[in-house]
């Protein structure tokens, strides 16, 4: 059983850059491919960015890859979200989640963190 804590979020100005992390317990952290999603008040939750188990592989959609990076240090079990030039668009809950393999579908991860709010004014 992984435990995932989401930590960084917070109300920023738009413009501005988040440096989301996601830190990992009760599991073999390094075995799972990790995600981060995002979910805005009447919208589905949305993949923003996955990671393959060793951090070799990298995904994320056109409409953010271009501000989203994802990275992850498997000695500190922990999986990060760099967002830089924020948009109020991007307000939202972001979540981290680990499953098994680096897809979009959230269906596929068992693992979910507690989410963290990110609020971004114009």
């Amino acid at each position: 059983q992984v435990q995932l804590v989401e930590s960084g979020g917070g109300l920023v100005q738009a413009g501005s850059s988040l440096r989301l992390s996601c830190a990992a317990s009760g599991g073999t952290f390094s075995s799972y491919a990790m995600a981060w999603f995002r979910q805005s008040p009447g919208k589905e939750r949305e993949c923003v960015a996955i990671i393959g188990r060793r951090g070799t592989y990298t995904y994320s959609p056109d409409s953010v890859k271009d501000r989203f990076t994802i990275s992850r240090d498997n000695a500190k079990n922990t999986v990060y979200l760099q967002i830089d030039t924020l948009h109020p668009e991007d307000t939202a809950v972001y979540y981290c989640a680990a499953g098994v393999s680096p897809v979009v579908f959230s269906s596929h991860y068992p693992y979910w963190g507690q989410g963290t709010q990110v609020t971004v004014s114009s």
